[in-house]
C-alpha cells in the first residue's frame, strides 16, 4: 500500500520555523533549479516566485539575469520579514517586490509573468490543483511554468531514509542538535505531506498541461517545466 499523504500546516509562520529552514543548506538545490529555469531559453523580464520563502530563488536568480524583475509572493510574514532581510543584504531591493499574497488567489491579469516558478511550496496546499491552475493563468504565451517540489516516497522508511541523509541530526552541541533535530523534523514532515509524480501529472492535466511536463528530477523531487503555447 502506498504512503497515504499527511498534510502540515499551509503556512510557517513562526519566527522560529523561520530561522530553521532559513539555517539549512539550500545553495546546491537553489542553483540547479535556477540553472534548468533558465535552461528552457524563455525570454524572462518579470518573474513570480510563489512561496519565496527566505527569497533565496529571487536573490539567485536576479544575479543571474541583470535584466529580471522578481515579484516575490507568501504567506507567511516573518518568512516575508527573513526574506526582506535577505533581499536587503544581497543590494536587491530594487528588482525584487515582496508581498503577503495567497498563491491560489493572487489578483494578477492573466498572462501577466514571462515565467510562474515555484520551489518547495505545493506539498503546503491542502488542494494543490487550485495553485497549479492560478500559476497557469498567469503565464504568458511563450512563458513557462516552472514548478519543483519534494515527491512523497513509497514506504515511511524511505521518507526516514532521505530525512536521515539530507537533515541528519548531529552530536555535540546541545543546540546545534536541537536546531538539527527540527531541522528533520520539518524534512520528514514535508516529504509525508509532498505529491508524487503521478498526482501532479493527474492534477494539471485539465489545464492542458502534457504528463511528460513532470518528471522525477532526484531522489526527492519532481519537477513541473512547461512552456505556454
Amino acid at each position: 500500500m502506498a504512503l497515504p499523504r499527511t498534510l502540515e500546516p499551509e503556512v510557517m509562520d513562526t519566527e522560529q520555523e523561520a530561522r530553521d529552514y532559513d539555517a539549512m543548506d539550500h545553495g546546491d538545490v537553489n542553483a540547479r533549479f535556477c540553472d534548468d529555469l533558465l535552461s528552457l531559453g524563455v525570454r524572462l523580464g518579470r518573474v513570480l516566485d510563489v512561496g519565496t520563502g527566505p527569497g533565496l530563488i529571487p536573490i539567485e536568480l536576479c544575479r543571474r539575469a541583470p535584466a529580471l524583475r522578481v515579484d516575490a509572493i507568501d504567506l507567511a510574514s516573518h518568512m516575508l520579514a527573513l526574506a526582506g532581510r535577505n533581499v536587503t543584504r544581497a543590494g536587491l531591493a530594487d528588482r525584487i517586490v515582496l508581498a503577503r499574497v495567497d498563491a491560489k488567489a493572487t489578483g494578477h491579469d492573466d498572462g501577466t509573468y514571462d515565467a510562474v516558478v515555484s520551489n518547495s511550496i505545493v506539498h503546503h496546499i491542502p488542494e494543490p490543483a487550485m495553485v497549479f491552475r492560478e500559476m497557469w493563468r498567469l503565464v504568458r504565451r511563450g512563458g513557462a511554468l516552472f514548478v519543483r517540489d519534494l515527491e512523497r516516497p513509497a514506504d515511511a522508511g524511505r521518507v526516514t531514509e532521505l530525512a536521515r541523509t539530507y537533515a541528519p541530526i548531529s552530536a555535540g552541541d546541545p543546540e546545534v542538535r536541537a536546531l538539527h533535530e527540527r531541522q528533520h523534523a520539518l524534512l520528514a514532515a514535508s516529504l509525508h505531506a509532498a505529491l508524487t509524480a503521478e498526482e501532479v501529472r493527474a492534477m494539471v492535466a485539465p489545464l492542458g498541461i502534457p504528463a511528460s511536463a513532470v518528471r522525477t528530477t532526484s531522489d526527492r523531487h519532481w519537477t513541473l517545466a512547461c512552456v505556454k503555447s
